[in-house]
């Protein structure tokens, strides 16, 4: 996402170098609403990276599959 920011960018100050007024500034919207987009998931990944979610003692523990009887018959 962060690239498609960047080439609308691009394109925006392309177009903005040879007069295109609407398409410099719609690209530059564009460019912007992706880039917010962008560091609000940042953002987000960063927070769950730092602050995982705590589990629950019990479902960490790992039975057995298969029982092994030891035991003579």
């Amino acid at each position: 996402m962060l690239t498609w920011a960047v080439i609308f960018l691009i394109i925006a100050i392309v177009a903005g170098l040879f007069g295109f007024g609407g398409v410099a500034s719609l690209a530059t919207q564009i460019a912007k609403i992706l880039f917010i987009i962008f560091l609000v998931l940042f953002i987000i990944s960063l927070v769950y990276h730092y602050f995982p979610r705590e589990t629950n003692s019990t479902s960490l523990n790992v039975k057995e599959p298969f029982p092994t009887d030891d035991g003579g018959s």
